[in-house]
């Protein structure tokens, strides 16, 4: 029943009530609360309650109605399928009463009401809600400047939304709100800008002459029109990129937003003593227009190339980082963004000049042409903007300023190694200076690697002459030298050009590692960089002082080296060039040394860098058994203290595959640690995240038993499980179901017999093609070993078998012929090792259902219509399944129907090719079984199990040439002078070749 103005004195009690902190009193209304909001007119009473003037001053009340408000329209306000949704009467009053509430004194009310307006003008706007905007237009003329702050706020949330509808539809509707709003949006930004500033010469001055409260809400109001016009620009035009037409407000907006930085910077210092919160709008004004200015360069580059935007822009970038005003200096946030803005312009492809040539002779302006064209003309801007000078400038300022850790740095690094090590992550430069100039660095010296290369050798000789590897006090010299170090190890692939790797290291970086002094952690972290950097131009003669040295590293004391020195190790692991032989006597000590610091760090992001380099090592190593015991005792300990952590469980799944792999089927040695592991995450309570990961593992302990165990035979039963929640893992699913069969044989069979009939009945005819390639080498292999159970155990899904062979569709399709082929090979296999069973099954009443189900006529034989199946796919098989199929087509000859002698001539064609055919065409596969057993090679796995399941297979002892010749004579004797008719119709080559085929006289 739906809810009206009665029941608002109930709605008010329930939300008064579940802000109790008494839970006797909260938890009830909660849940009538919930019982409600599927009702309707709940929303409606909800409205009531924020909007009514008597409760005005109940505000966590109405915060707390807007909350069930929010979460209400966003369940019920479109119609679905599983609930009733919300009467297109109340949608109406809603959408009314929100409009006309727009001057709400609580910001956090107001916010939840914006982002209700949006979610709804997503699903209703322009249909249902065409007059959104202009009501909110109107409404701004007359409106003060608290009901303007809200509306815009409105706008913002509103115009946000809509930006995400990616519908070519949606997209259009967007591009038509831009055109219409644009003009007043800007408009407002502009006076809005003016007595911003006429309020900061005022404030400036100390006079009280000033309504603060109201000149602060016009600069919020500004800043809301501000990302307004930043997103009507960015979404509401195409990228210029693609389309090649100019965006006409980019060379409007960006140069006025400069020059507003730039009103606004004089404020800084004075704001900040004196007027904290205009200081913090400032800082808040300045950081966003930048942003702003990147945002449109990079969705606009070609209208931001114009000379009129680009120069000034990033003259006026270049200018701040290489010659800031000492207060600009301390304001991070701002140069950030300057140099994210020279980063983006720098990297922007459309800035670089085309390679492409033309057509001689051809003068239509084509669209590469017009890019070739605003490209150069971009590109001229920022050559005479970027001289050599310039850039050789803004190198030697990046490295000797910007690089260069300050004390706030190195105390920072003293109080937290760990954070210090990862601020250096790509995923953070855009947040800290040093990271930031660091990026911006790399870019320059792409494009100007040949000027830079020079300029940095000079900068990286002048630093190590100014303070020798024997100087361990912290001074300018130091802390030069290790920011010249970063700047060679960062751009270490152009820079080899013009320094030797080999008279570095040992003239200079192998020395630097014998100066002991705990202040020297700042140079040794950045020989490690360095030595990971620079891997690829490591050779043979300097590899082994190289390992050397990353091995000493990881055994200082500071974390921040040591971490840096196990990234680079993980680097020289990985390479295509890593030396084994001039490693492996530093294993034990590599081990200890990365054990010892996984217990030391306590960041996740630490914990998984030196898991990687473990796992990594573990994968790479030749021999791995001599250092089991001290592997088996490392997992699991970090096992039991990663419980909770999933993300890191993952990487600990994945080392303990890689250590199972590396054991070979030596891997029971660490099966206490391992099995009551693989037990715990693949069990169905086991977090969804680790199931992937998990199943790999379950999967590489079964390739690399030597035997089946009974704590791994149990878990069989959980793939069940994992398979009815989701058929995402399949293909693993398969390996450890085969794992299984081949390491577990009668004794699996015999335990978990109707659990794998559940598993593969509920796979085969619910999963795609792609799925049953995976299973239905499974079902063969099930059968080759256990002919005469395994049939019968799984007889539903042979029934599927069946009905996928007699459907048609597979004609020009290659995915469904290859699981018809197989399926067929299958069914084949069956009729020639258990004739009986599928000669009983394909009269079973329940396939016959089935198959009228799928529209197979009635009339028709089972077996005589896979004849023909057989008959077609045996050109797409390998000569094992030839022979398959050749046996059971011979079995077909002893049939009591007459209609197999409609058939001799192409069965008798396709036994007498596969008898003259022989082994020519031997599987790579089962020549490689061959040479196993010729060779003898004893290797106790799943893949030597499986091959010799392949070589013992029952079909290669049976003789194709003497079935035929026996089930022909029986066919003859069935059939008598029919028999003779139909072998006189047979083309006399090919009677010639099945006589030669049976050694016939």
């Amino acid at each position: 029943m739906a809810l009206s103005v009665s029941d608002l004195p109930t709605i008010y009690t329930l939300l008064a009530n579940s802000l109790s902190g008494d839970i006797n009193v909260r938890k009830p209304a909660e849940d009538a609360l919930a019982q409600f909001e599927s009702r309707p007119g709940f929303c409606s009473c909800l409205m009531e309650v924020i909007t009514a003037k008597d409760l005005v001053s109940q505000t966590d009340v109405r915060l707390m109605a807007s909350v069930y408000f929010k979460n209400s329209v966003n369940r019920y306000w479109r119609n679905r399928r599983d609930s009733t949704g919300m009467s297109n009467e109340e949608k109406v009053h809603l959408r009314q009463k929100l409009l006309s509430h727009l001057r709400e004194e609580n910001y956090q009310i107001t916010l939840t009401l914006a982002v209700v307006i949006s979610k709804v003008a997503r699903v209703d706007y322009p249909r249902e809600w065409s007059d959104l905007f202009s009501v909110l237009a109107q409404q701004l003329q007359s409106a003060d400047i608290l009901t303007s702050h809200r509306i815009f706020m409105i706008l913002f949330r509103t115009l946000k939304e809509l930006s995400t509808k990616r519908l070519t539809s949606d997209q259009r509707t967007f591009a038509e709100i831009a055109s219409q709003f644009f003009d007043y949006s800007w408009h407002l930004w502009q006076n809005d800008m003016q007595n911003m500033l006429h309020g900061f010469s005022v404030l400036a001055q100390n006079t009280s002459e000033l309504h603060r409260d109201d000149i602060y809400l016009t600069c919020e109001r500004w800043l809301l029109c501000s990302k307004i016009t930043r997103q009507l620009i960015v979404s509401g035009f195409q990228s210029d990129a693609k389309s090649i037409q100019e965006v006409q407000p980019v060379k409007k907006v960006c140069p006025v937003m400069l020059k507003a930085i730039q009103s606004f910077l004089p404020y800084y210092s004075s704001f900040q003593e004196k007027h904290s919160k205009f200081w913090d709008f400032l800082k808040k004004a300045c950081t966003k227009l930048m942003k702003i200015l990147i945002a449109i360069q990079q969705r606009h580059p070609y209208s931001f190339g114009d000379q009129s935007v680009l120069w000034p822009v990033v003259d006026f970038c270049l200018n701040k980082i290489t010659d800031p005003e000492p207060d600009v200096l301390s304001f991070e946030e701002f140069l950030i963004q300057c140099m994210s803005m020279m980063k983006s312009v720098l990297e922007c492809r459309e800035y670089k000049p085309f390679l492409t040539g033309r057509v001689m002779d051809d003068n239509r302006v084509t669209l590469q042409e017009m890019k070739k064209n605003v490209s150069a003309a971009a590109a001229g801007v920022l050559a005479s903007l970027l001289p050599s000078e310039r850039v050789v400038l803004l190198c030697n300022i990046l490295i000797r300023r910007y690089f260069v850790l300050t004390a706030s740095d190195v105390e920072e690094w003293y109080q937290n190694p760990e954070s210090f090590h990862h601020e250096q992550d790509s995923v953070l430069w855009s947040e800290r200076l040093r990271p930031c100039a660091e990026a911006l660095y790399i870019v320059l010296f792409e494009n100007h690697s040949q000027l830079l290369g020079p300029v940095v050798v000079s900068i990286l000789q002048e630093a190590m002459n100014a303070c020798p590897s024997s100087v361990s006090e912290i001074s300018s010299q130091l802390l030069l030298k290790d920011a010249a170090y970063g700047a060679a190890a960062y751009v270490y692939y152009e820079l080899s050009n013009y320094l030797s790797f080999k008279d570095w290291f040992n003239g200079a970086l192998s020395i630097e590692l014998t100066n002991n002094h705990p202040n020297m952690r700042i140079i040794h972290r950045k020989v490690a960089l360095i030595l990971g950097q620079w891997v690829s131009e490591i050779k043979d003669d300097t590899r082994r002082p190289v390992y050397c040295a990353l091995i000493k590293l990881l055994q200082e004391k500071d974390l921040c080296v040591r971490l840096a020195a196990s990234r680079s190790l993980y680097f020289h692991i990985e390479d295509a060039n890593f030396s084994e032989y001039d490693f492996s006597d530093l294993l034990p000590i590599c081990w200890d040394s990365c054990f010892k610091l996984v217990e030391e760090v306590q960041e996740f992001d630490s914990k998984v860098q030196v898991l990687n380099t473990i796992s990594s090592l573990i994968a790479r190593i030749t021999e791995v058994t001599p250092y089991a015991n001290k592997l088996v005792q490392f997992f699991q300990k970090a096992w039991q203290e990663s419980s909770g952590e999933s993300l890191l469980q993952i990487q600990l799944l994945t080392a303990l595959k890689n250590f199972v792999v590396a054991l070979g089927y030596q891997s029971p040695m660490c099966y206490n640690m391992l099995l009551p592991i693989l037990q715990s995450v693949i069990n169905i309570n086991s977090p969804d995240e680790l199931l992937e990961d998990s199943m790999q593992l379950w999967e590489a302990t079964l390739s690399h038993a030597p035997s089946m165990v009974p704590q791994l035979l149990g878990y069989f039963p959980c793939l069940v499980e994992i398979l009815e929640k989701s058929f995402d893992h399949l293909k693993v699913a398969a390996s450890i179901i085969e794992g299984y069969i081949v390491l577990g044989g009668l004794e699996f069979l015999n335990m978990h017999a109707a659990t794998l009939a559940k598993v593969l009945d509920l796979v085969i005819g619910n999963v795609n093609d792609r799925g049953l390639r995976s299973v239905l080498p499974l079902v063969d292999v099930l059968v080759q070993c256990f002919p005469g159970e395994v049939p019968q155990l799984i007889s539903s899904s042979i029934q599927k078998l069946i009905i996928i062979c007699l459907s048609g569709g597979d004609d020009h399709d290659p995915s469904k012929t290859a699981v018809k082929t197989s399926s067929a090979a299958i069914l084949a296999r069956i009729l020639v090792m258990n004739t009986n069973y599928l000669a009983q099954l394909t009269s079973e009443p329940s396939l016959l259902a089935h198959l009228q189900k799928a529209g197979f006529p009635n009339e028709e034989n089972i077996l005589l219509c896979l004849v023909d199946v057989w008959l077609d796919k045996v050109d797409n098989v390998i000569s094992t399944q030839k022979k398959i199929f050749g046996l059971a087509l011979s079995i077909i000859l002893t049939l009591r129907l007459p209609q197999v002698l409609d058939k001799l001539d192409q069965i008798l064609s396709v036994c007498t090719s596969v008898i003259l055919g022989g082994s020519e065409d031997l599987t790579e596969e089962e020549s490689s079984s061959d040479n196993m057993q010729s060779s003898k090679l004893q290797v106790p796995s799943k893949e030597f199990r499986r091959r010799q399941i392949k070589f013992s297979d029952p079909v290669n002892q049976i003789s194709l040439e003497n079935s035929l010749r026996d089930n022909l004579q029986m066919c003859a004797a069935l059939h008598g002078e029919l028999f003779n008719t139909a072998m006189s119709k047979m083309h006399p080559a090919a009677f010639a070749q099945l006589k030669q085929a049976l050694k016939m006289p």
